[in-house]
């Protein structure tokens, strides 16, 4: 992966940073909303924050994950977080996902601005040639999220992860379009 970087990734009113260890108190006080948790592989409310925490530092750092925080810049505020995973440099291909924001920020600009910047860094800066999202298969407001954005469904990858909590999750693959990656708004 030693074409990534730690880069800082603005526009639209938002900035992914990558994710550090200045961002963990602030970071914690967006991910005390039980309900972001519903569909994801890890739990970070309440003390299930510090291990996933220190595992997206140590990802980053062992240079398996690209993790950010999303910053809403107007109020200097950290609303979420998502990354780059699952990244396969001589394939030229990545997942993004282990998407989250707080609540109030649900089916506003953030999403489809965080994918616009990370979609066109991936193709354009990083020269990548896949990227894809994989969702919960019970997880209908994210895949509506997707479609939204205009990525297209290529399928349902059964029995694809076990989450924290023992359960065997399908997972739903997406890839963007070009016309869901070309403008955010």
């Amino acid at each position: 992966m030693e074409n990534f970087k730690a880069t800082i990734l603005t526009g639209y009113g938002i900035q992914l940073e990558p994710i550090n260890l200045i961002h963990e108190a602030e970071l914690y006080q967006a991910a005390q909303h039980e309900i972001i948790w519903t569909y994801h592989a890890s739990n970070a409310f309440g003390e299930g924050f510090y291990p996933w925490f220190a595992k997206a530092l140590q990802y980053s750092e062992n240079k398996q994950h690209l993790p950010f925080i999303v910053r809403r810049l107007y109020d200097q505020t950290i609303i979420g977080s998502t990354r780059y995973y699952d990244i396969c440099v001589e394939h030229k291909r990545l997942a993004i996902g282990n998407t989250w924001y707080i609540p109030e920020v649900w089916g506003s600009y953030v999403n489809s601005v965080c994918k616009y910047l990370l979609l066109k860094y991936a193709f354009e800066d990083l020269q990548f040639n896949r990227v894809e999202f994989k969702t919960d298969l019970r997880n209908e407001r994210s895949q509506g999220a997707l479609r939204k954005l205009g990525a297209k469904e290529e399928g349902i990858l059964r029995q694809h992860m076990i989450l924290e909590n023992g359960f065997i999750r399908d997972s739903v693959a997406h890839v963007p379009t070009l016309m869901g990656w070309s403008h955010p708004l």
